[in-house]
């Protein structure tokens, strides 16, 4: 899945394209972060993190519940303080103002606090906020975009009813939609299955997948089914309370002896069809 199609459609393909050195042995980063920390009420949360996500890959981060998984992501997007450096094609996000790194960057976070009053359609098109000149008004363009990722997540059915009124499933679907319309080169998404049935997950995993390769997307995604994230994710990153405890391809990461460790479960993983890897749970 590290292939990449070539075209675009969204606006950033300018954006799209990695550096490497004549040899092609060495690829410019998309993201990278460099010892990351992250203390919350004086304690610890994340320490020493450091991540390198070329340009067009997926990275799933992966790990027991409060191993720091969220933190990290919040932290990456700038809307959580943080030491060490987080860098987008080199920009320090710290240091970009916040439209500028909304066109660098979407995040979607797991559980948003959303407005039970505002349409399905008028929250993804917050998305475009940062096309829009102040005291300006949406374009034609950015009702087109946000209708189009509304058809996609096959939410078009819900454009007119309010967030109060979708299922766990619906909601989860618009946040992805809100972060989708942003046309980020940049994809931040925190457990972008939660909720959903396995029909939408599989949907929505393909869909931001298809993106990836289509506009040449970095994507970083949270996931806590370890068998999804082996299936889609170029690579992996496995935190253990707030530190990096393997890092690698998916098969490097997803091994019996590192599940057990730090998930404190007893697995089986096999070889897909496909060469990749995939968790089962066997009994005690």
């Amino acid at each position: 899945m590290s292939g990449r199609a070539g075209g675009h459609a969204g606006g950033h393909g300018e954006l799209a394209n990695a550096g490497s050195e004549p040899g092609g042995e060495e690829i410019v980063s998309r993201v990278r972060v460099r010892n990351l920390a992250v203390v919350l009420e004086r304690r610890s949360v994340l320490s020493g993190i450091d991540l390198d996500v070329r340009d067009g890959d997926w990275l799933a981060v992966i790990g027991a519940n409060g191993a720091g998984k969220s933190t990290l992501l919040k932290a990456m997007a700038g809307v959580l303080p943080c030491s060490g450096e987080v860098l987008i094609d080199d920009a320090p996000v710290r240091r970009l103002k916040p439209r500028d790194r909304a066109r660098l960057l979407a995040y979607a976070p797991q559980s948003p606090a959303l407005p039970v009053d505002m349409t399905v359609f008028d929250y993804a098109l917050l998305g475009r906020t940062p096309y829009i000149p102040y005291l300006g008004r949406e374009s034609r363009h950015d009702r087109e975009v946000t209708a189009s990722v509304l058809d996609r997540l096959d939410l078009s059915p819900f454009t007119a009813r309010t967030l109060g009124h979708l299922s766990g499933g619906e909601r989860q679907r618009v946040v992805l939609a809100r972060a989708l319309v942003q046309q980020a080169p940049v994809l931040l998404l925190d457990e972008p299955t939660t909720a959903l049935d396995l029909g939408h997950q599989q949907q929505v995993l393909e869909l931001v997948d298809r993106l990836r390769l289509a506009d040449g997307l970095t994507v970083v995604t949270t996931l806590h089914d370890l068998s999804l994230a082996g299936q889609y994710a170029d690579s992996m990153t496995l935190l253990s309370g707030g530190r990096v405890a393997a890092s690698g391809a998916p098969a490097k990461v997803l091994t019996g002896e590192l599940i057990g460790e730090h998930f404190d479960a007893r697995v089986r993983v096999a070889t897909g069809p496909a060469g990749r890897p995939e968790v089962h749970l066997e009994r005690p």
